[in-house]
């Protein structure tokens, strides 16, 4: 049952939208379907949720946080996974990666979690990894991100590089024709490896790089890479700045006057979602664009679907990003892949991942790849006023994912 305080249309909307779900049928089995010290009653299992929701990434996290209480909720209502209600146990990352650590060390030792739901910068994901794999526990990751890993452990919903970052730099170079590249970033391992991976793909197409520059976390002042921009006058500014950095960045290219609508130079994003937009202010992004593989607009049913369900639980003015589509679909994996194994045992949910399907995902389909990673389209979109993207470009066949790119190591 849904909870009594929540609205009849969010009654409607979740019902309707999870009616439609692709789950794996229930697999009734004699064995337990627990039998290594999780979490899990006959009538529970708890999960964990971890993400930052304090600090400079909060204003990217929240929406992860709020849509995995969602699909947990919509899950529940449902009947819950292997006829057991969710609960989840939620901590705090703080943006700070020694927390990340700390608290993922809790949730696996101490709360004995089924699963985790969390993180969002590389770095916090580096921190928590060792401890997923020394206490074999599973984690599904949201964000997208430089690929060049693959665990066992972690089930990774969002894009790798290959899948966002060349397709948009061949975007810019077919559809702009652009020539040079200036690249930004913040400065932690996923802008610079992604960087690495733009630069070693611009060079193989024949274009340049003219400037690369990285800055702290929660940096908040710009102009002096502004006028270096304008200086170098490149065709794209490839931008992998995250957080509140944001908010101060695109501010100050507006108030420096450089109007992002006339492209010239073309500011072409993989991080700036609708939750960074509701923060920087849609008046102030116009005419960006950014590489995902989902945007709140797409017109399909399934999206328009999660879109009111989300929208009647969290608020009407609240957005959806790339990321929190991401993290919605990491507890509906789960209960696919848990009921698949019949079991809540992490090596057999592990073993059960690979092939799990959800057809009515809100980005249109998706399906785990043997190498943990989801195949998926990647899209373009252009930043509109009203905070949204609108949907410029989408590849025809959903792309592999290759979190090993030959060549770009």
């Amino acid at each position: 049952m849904l909870s009594n305080n929540l609205s009849s249309k969010f009654r409607k909307a979740a019902l309707a939208f999870t009616a439609s779900i692709f789950l794996t049928p229930y697999i009734s089995q004699a064995n337990p379907v627990n039998s290594t010290g999780l979490a899990v009653t006959d009538d529970k299992v708890t999960v964990g949720i971890l993400h930052s929701v304090t600090g400079t990434m909060a204003i990217s996290e929240t929406g992860s946080v709020q849509a995995e209480k969602l699909a947990i909720e919509q899950i529940n209502a449902m009947g819950g996974v292997l006829g057991r209600k969710i609960e989840f146990i939620q901590e705090d990352g703080a943006s700070d990666w020694p927390t990340f650590a700390e608290k993922s060390k809790k949730l696996l030792v101490n709360d004995k979690v089924a699963a985790v739901f969390g993180c969002w910068t590389s770095a916090s994901r580096k921190a928590v990894l060792p401890v997923f794999e020394q206490y074999n526990g599973m984690l599904y990751y949201p964000t997208f991100y430089e690929g060049l890993e693959q665990s066992p452990n972690v089930i990774y919903t969002g894009q790798e590089a290959t899948q966002q970052i060349l397709e948009g730099i061949d975007w810019a170079k077919s559809t702009k024709g652009a020539k040079t590249f200036y690249l930004l970033g913040s400065d932690y391992i996923w802008p610079r490896t992604s960087n690495k991976i733009a630069r070693k793909h611009i060079d193989k197409l024949g274009l340049k790089v003219v400037g690369e520059e990285y800055y702290p976390l929660g940096h908040t002042q710009f102009n002096s890479v502004i006028n270096k921009i304008k200086l170098k006058k490149p065709d794209v500014v490839f931008i992998s700045v995250v957080g509140g950095s944001n908010v101060a960045f695109y501010k100050q290219l507006k108030a420096a006057g450089i109007n992002m609508t006339k492209e010239k130079p073309l500011f072409l994003t993989i991080s700036v979602t609708e939750d960074e937009i509701l923060g920087i202010g849609g008046e102030n992004i116009e005419g960006i664009y950014a590489s995902m593989k989902y945007f709140q607009s797409l017109p399909n049913d399934n999206n328009k679907g999660f879109v009111e369900a989300f929208k009647a639980k969290w608020g009407k003015d609240i957005v959806i990003g790339d990321v929190t589509q991401a993290a919605y679909l990491g507890p509906w994996l789960w209960k696919a892949a848990v009921e698949k194994a019949g079991s809540f045992d992490i090596d057999k949910v592990r073993a059960a991942s690979p092939g799990i399907e959800l057809t009515t995902a809100p980005e249109g389909y998706v399906r785990v790849h043997e190498n943990h990673h989801l195949w998926s389209k990647t899209r373009i979109g252009v930043a509109m006023t009203d905070g949204q993207y609108k949907v410029v470009y989408e590849s025809s066949d959903l792309i592999e994912p290759d979190p090993f790119p030959e060549g770009y190591q």
